[in-house]
């Protein structure tokens, strides 16, 4: 029996896509202990196959996508966070990337920076031309199992043929960077999303070009003045604080970096200037553009991007100033003056709480809990303080994929993580509410738990998105 990769009927991606990948699984299941599923890249710019001899749970002669719909089990996710694939819960060691550098015989540089980093600079789409097929070690792997890479190599691949078209559909993109990006294809997809990179392959050499060096002319001007001195001062320390449990923003190179693009920012924005937190949303932006540079297997929140070429530096200073600019346009009001922003936030997430949770709602109102006092730095740092850069990360490419996912869906992400421990917080007092919000017990969560909490708040905002009447009920 057959099964090849399948439908994307939600995405506007039928079942003819070329980049799909199959699984051969003839219907012989007595064979199915002793086989070795085999997986082959079929090549550089193409499909990968997995191979295996064993037969298939499914009842069709045929069926496509693997790959499910991101909100198809949401019921199933609300039920329970077992939802981990049975090989990574079993063999977390040995759990599946999505495809990257890692051809046989592709040898990694002693610094871990790519060899063709020059062509990456000139376009991000030329790294697409050396990702080869996925990094298996692992040769004895269940029906299951082999179902569950087929759908990420499926994913994978149709990520890959979006973003290698001449003219992008952003729609398609963004329907499928919600369910997650694969990491190798992210920061391009970042850049597509965010409108800083043309949708036009034609144009796209062009303007990278003439934005970073328009970034270096600015670097070169505001740093050749006297620097406003209440400004740099609060960055300065402000940088030191940024991340300090990650090796990466401990190094004194990442630290210049940040400091240059912060600075920069806030002088062509004297109407909030330079803001606490800013630093912190800078960072995803820092460390996904970075990894574009460095081999995969390398842990990039280890490396010291001192060993790059300036060049690269360079590019991934100004791509991370323009991704910023473009993050903050859309949340300027949340670093005015005042701080409208937040304050609107901060009272929305308190109507959402009152609807969703009544009970949590009044428990906190006895406990004289103002919501300011706990999801002021929700709104102001966009939960960086209370999930990791990685799970950050991963979250951010559904906000990408969001109308306005930093503005408005993170409301209702917001309301999904406090109602998350509702249970717990009513068993507390004050003093005990105010520090389990101030640490939430987060520190091992997985993309599965972020995913969770995803689902949960595209369900309220289904539900309460333009119901003003209902919140104010």
């Amino acid at each position: 029996m057959k099964v090849v990769g399948a439908s994307f009927s939600h995405l506007g991606l039928g079942n003819s896509d070329k980049s799909s990948s199959s699984v051969n699984l003839p219907s012989t299941s007595n064979s199915i202990k002793s086989s070795k599923p085999k997986i082959k890249p079929i090549g550089r710019n193409s499909s990968f196959k997995i191979e295996s001899p064993s037969s298939t749970p499914r009842h069709s002669d045929q069926y496509t996508d693997l790959d499910d719909d991101w909100d198809a089990d949401v019921g199933q996710g609300l039920s329970s966070t077992e939802s981990q694939p049975k090989f990574l819960q079993s063999k977390p060691s040995r759990s599946f990337d999505y495809p990257s550098l890692s051809k046989s015989n592709h040898k990694r540089s002693e610094s871990g920076v790519k060899k063709h980093v020059d062509g990456i600079i000139k376009d991000p789409a030329n790294s697409l031309y050396t990702l080869y097929g996925p990094n298996i070690t692992q040769e004895d792997k269940s029906i299951k199992e082999i179902e569950e890479l087929n759908a990420i190599v499926s994913k994978f691949n149709r990520f890959k043929a979006i973003i290698q078209d001449q003219n992008i559909n952003l729609v398609s993109l963004r329907k499928m960077a919600w369910n997650g990006i694969p990491s190798e294809l992210r920061p391009i997809s970042w850049q597509l999303l965010l409108g800083y990179l043309p949708t036009n392959s034609d144009r796209r050499v062009t303007q990278l070009s003439k934005k970073r060096q328009e970034y270096l002319g600015g670097i070169s001007q505001v740093f050749n003045d006297n620097k406003e001195p209440a400004t740099w001062h609060q960055i300065e320390i402000d940088i030191p604080r940024t991340n300090p449990h990650i090796k990466l923003y401990n190094y004194e190179c990442t630290q210049r970096s940040l400091e240059r693009i912060l600075y920069l920012w806030a002088v062509r924005h004297p109407a909030s200037g330079y803001v606490q937190g800013i630093n912190d949303l800078a960072t995803p932006f820092f460390q996904t553009f970075l990894s574009s540079y460095v081999e995969s297997d390398i842990d990039i929140e280890t490396f010291d991007p001192k060993v790059l070429p300036k060049q690269v530096l360079d590019a991934v200073e100004a791509d991370t100033f323009w991704c910023l600019t473009k993050l903050l346009d859309g949340i300027q009001d949340n670093y005015i003056h005042a701080q409208p922003g937040i304050i609107r936030q901060v009272n929305t997430l308190k109507d959402l709480i009152n609807r969703i949770d009544s009970s949590l709602y009044t428990h906190l109102e006895n406990e004289s809990i103002e919501f300011i006092q706990f999801s002021f730095r929700w709104m102001n740092c966009l939960l960086m303080r209370e999930i990791s850069v990685k799970n950050t990360i991963r979250m951010w490419d559904t906000y990408l994929s969001e109308t306005n996912g930093f503005s408005e869906f993170h409301i209702y992400v917001c309301a999904a993580f406090l109602v998350k421990w509702s249970d717990e917080l009513k068993a507390m007092d004050f003093q005990e509410i105010m520090m389990f919000l101030q640490n939430p017990p987060t520190k091992t969560w997985t993309e599965k738990d972020i995913e969770l909490l995803l689902s949960e708040a595209f369900i309220w905002q289904s539900l309460y998105k333009n119901a003003s009447a209902h919140l104010r009920a």
